[in-house]
């Protein structure tokens, strides 16, 4: 363990401000999901187990708007619309790993 002291935040800390956009209880689930690459919006129902659309959609929203993901419609009817990680969300993809590491070795 380091010798290290953790620095008491100030009024909006930096790791409380991660946790506001990938710290969703679904989110890591969604873009782990999304590291294959495009999904659809029932693709990405199917992938996750016990999600409900309202969440999903919510944290669809959250991570788009935090640049996370980016979202395409399609004009067909009924529109179609593709889920991808932005290059901001795929640098993401060695964080999720190495927390997946850890669950495995120490959650699990």
């Amino acid at each position: 363990m380091s010798d290290k002291k953790v620095e008491k935040c100030g009024e909006r800390c930096a790791l409380q401000e991660i946790l506001d956009v990938i710290g969703g209880k679904w989110s890591m689930s969604i873009i782990y999901a999304l590291f294959s690459g495009k999904k659809r919006f029932s693709e990405l129902e199917r992938l996750i187990p016990g999600i409900n659309t309202r969440m999903l959609v919510k944290e669809l929203k959250n991570m788009e708007a935090n640049g996370i993901i980016t979202r395409e419609v399609f004009a067909t009817v009924p529109p179609t619309v593709e889920y991808t990680l932005t290059t901001k969300g795929e640098k993401l993809e060695a964080s999720i790993n190495e927390l997946y590491k850890w669950g495995m070795e120490y959650v699990a």
